[in-house]
């Protein structure tokens, strides 16, 4: 299928006394298109991040990627560095769940009013500080796809306290597939074991995905760990994944 020709810019959602901004992206043709919000990783709405929604809306999706630091770091966006890991994982602590899913939700509600979007065929994607967000916002009613790539953390914390994400699979509505790299330390095999046990437990439509020598941020063509043959297949299980939403 012939990637459609889109067009992209920066809106701002508002909400009670919170603006968030977004990237947003939708093909130019008129139509009625699905809808999927884009979750960065902790570098903020950066390049990468706006590559992935413009990649999405050539689909025939309208794509959105809000800030999801806007409370803390309005306008944050970086690079890989040591030291730009550091500072986003430092931003990444301030979040909280409650905020993050309202913010989502927020991103969701705006594609909702625009004449183009299909109501009720909404998903997310996300990578590494999103991944795990996405399984968050899988809980949502309006998700039905998720795809969540190498989100550390989702069997032992939840952003800002309490119980583990994990523990939440009970909720997901829709269908959840989860891509990890055997050789990301940052998600030790067993937890991986036991995202996909809730899975099943809970009988969610799901599809767990394992690459052999891929570490973590294996998706991104900016990192270092970037393993063409994971992104590749990763890439493809996703559109698979969306198609459902059409």
């Amino acid at each position: 299928m012939a990637e459609q020709a889109i067009i992209t810019t920066t809106v701002n959602l508002l909400q009670d006394n919170i603006q968030v901004s977004a990237y947003l992206a939708e093909p130019k043709e008129p139509g009625s298109y699905p809808g999927i919000v884009v979750l960065q990783e902790i570098f903020g709405v950066n390049v990468h991040i706006r590559d992935v929604t413009e990649r999405i809306a050539k689909l025939g999706y309208l794509a959105i990627a809000p800030a999801l630091f806007q409370r803390t770091a309005p306008g944050f966006e970086t690079g890989y560095t040591p030291e730009d890991i550091e500072t986003g994982r430092g931003y990444a602590m301030q979040t909280q769940a409650s905020e993050l899913l309202s913010d989502i939700q927020l991103a969701i509600d705006y594609l909702k009013n625009l004449p183009q979007v299909k109501k009720d065929s909404f998903g997310c994607i996300g990578f590494c500080f999103g991944g795990h967000v996405a399984y968050l916002a899988a809980t949502l009613p309006d998700i039905k796809a998720t795809a969540s790539f190498y989100g550390a953390g989702i069997t032992t914390r939840t952003p800002g306290g309490g119980p583990p994400t994990v523990t939440h699979t009970r909720e997901i509505p829709g269908t959840l597939y989860a891509f990890f790299g055997k050789e990301d330390a940052s998600i030790p095999p067993e937890q991986v074991d036991e995202i996909e046990a809730e899975l099943e437990k809970y009988k969610i439509p799901h599809r767990v995905f394992r690459y052999d020598g891929a570490d973590h941020g294996f998706f991104c063509d900016l990192r270092a760990s970037y393993n063409p043959k994971a992104a590749a297949d990763a890439w493809e299980q996703a559109k698979q994944l969306f198609s459902q939403l059409n």
